[in-house]
């Protein structure tokens, strides 16, 4: 069954009926305001402060932290320079519920980000920071990417708590919304590097928009760019001179034939159902700079994906080795050769095992409310990469798709949010029971 088909199954064009977890009211209203926020990259804190207040009014002792550049500064993820990762007035906050003997059971973390891309309201039919319902239907900046996904994780949470008391169940439960997954996972990455808990994290869910699938696998990224030097020369005498614009076509063929030959050596069952699994994507062309010149210099943002099972660095290499056979075709180049440089952030791939307790928990849920459960790939990078990197299971589910990220209009259906609340309710009260 393909995912875009659930909301049809499902009836999830409308809100659901006989949802036991969960009050609709209670959850249009949180994801009203938490959509509310123009909590771009640098400007979490308020929404940060927002949920944390909610948290404790619903029961949660909560904890924040700021993310130390130093320590991200020996990431891979990161800038090797602390001072160009921006963690200043950065917070990120996570609410615990204990059940039963806390010590003695098992820890669940629910993940989320609160940060979002900016939004360009010429774009846009209604405010992007403005929750705007049309029926069921959300839109905003953010909601499906991914603050519908939080809020699913505060009311899951709660009601896998109300749940685990009645059934005398013992554990924690970890609500988590960092700041700055979109430039790298910063609340995250210090969070997987340094706990600010006193406890030990057994797994964890991140409720980034799967469609409500199961992904036990999301791709990396390598990023970077590409520069090409040819010499300038006016234009009515354009044969005096270099145009890198034709050297540049010869890179890109280059990078195309890279993309292709990968997708039929590197093979993950789990991206079976993407038309390209490892995509090379020429994001940004800044070339030349006056019509009546030839132009001599060209920078290209390229973004190359990594599959699980490999690094940044083995697919760096590659795309180096596949630069060098380009200039070795021409004289210009050869003496003129195009160069990478990474950009600051990079993304790893990361991978849980189907067997792992938490993905049974998932899958288990999944299926009680008629979803697919078959394991599946993601060709977008998620926080999940940092908690598995740090020995923390980690499988992602939540509602909304991909398709709305970073998009105008962005849109996510209430009914899906609520079937994604008690499949992580479920869920979790499956981990602390260890079914």
């Amino acid at each position: 069954m393909q995912w875009r088909t659930l909301r049809t199954v499902l009836g999830v064009g409308s809100c659901m009926e006989g949802s036991e977890l969960v009050d609709d009211g209670a959850l249009r209203s949180a994801l009203s305001s938490i959509v509310g926020f123009e909590s771009t990259p640098g400007n979490e804190a308020p929404v940060v402060a927002w949920f944390e207040e909610r948290l404790t009014e619903w029961g949660f002792e909560t904890v924040t932290w700021e993310a130390d550049a130093d320590v991200l500064a020996g990431h891979p993820s990161f800038p090797d320079d602390p001072d160009l990762i921006d963690v200043a007035d950065r917070p990120s906050v996570a609410g615990v519920l204990e059940v039963g003997d806390a010590d003695a059971g098992r820890t669940l973390v629910l993940n989320g980000h609160v940060d979002v891309v900016p939004a360009n309201e010429e774009s846009w039919s209604s405010p992007p920071f403005e929750a705007t319902w049309r029926g069921d239907e959300l839109t905003a900046r953010g909601a499906a990417d991914m603050k519908a996904g939080v809020v699913a994780a505060a009311f899951g949470a709660r009601a896998a708590a109300e749940r685990a008391r009645d059934r005398r169940l013992d554990g924690r439960i970890v609500v988590e919304a960092v700041a700055g997954e979109e430039e790298g996972g910063i609340g995250a990455a210090m969070a997987a590097l340094s706990s600010p808990h006193a406890f030990e994290r057994d797994a964890c869910i991140v409720a980034e928009p799967t469609e409500l699938g199961c992904v036990t696998a999301v791709e990396g990224s390598l990023m970077g760019s590409i520069t090409l030097e040819g010499r300038s020369a006016h234009a009515a005498t354009r044969w005096r001179g270099e145009s890198v614009l034709e050297h540049f076509e010869r890179v890109r063929e280059a990078l195309r034939a890279f993309e292709r030959e990968r997708d039929e050596r590197v093979t993950d069952s789990r991206y079976d159902r993407f038309p390209v699994q490892w995509p090379v994507n020429v994001g940004t062309v800044r070339a030349g700079e006056w019509a009546s010149s030839v132009p001599a210099a060209l920078e290209a943002g390229v973004r190359v994906g990594v599959a699980p099972g490999e690094s940044v660095d083995d697919v760096e290499r590659a795309l180096r080795e596949r630069l060098r056979a380009v200039a070795d075709a021409d004289a210009w180049t050869r003496e003129h050769p195009p160069r990478f440089e990474r950009d600051g952030i990079q993304f790893e791939p990361a991978a849980v095992d189907a067997s792992e307790p938490v993905v049974d928990a998932v899958r288990g849920a999944m299926r009680e409310r008629g979803l697919d459960d078959e394991p599946r790939g993601a060709t977008y990078g998620a926080d999940s990469r940092h908690y598995v990197a740090a020995g923390v299971p980690t499988v992602v589910f939540g509602p909304g798709s991909i398709d709305q990220a970073h998009f105008p209009d962005e849109t996510v259906d209430l009914g899906e949010v609520r079937v994604a609340t008690d499949v992580l309710a479920d869920a979790t009260v499956a981990f602390l029971a260890g079914e």
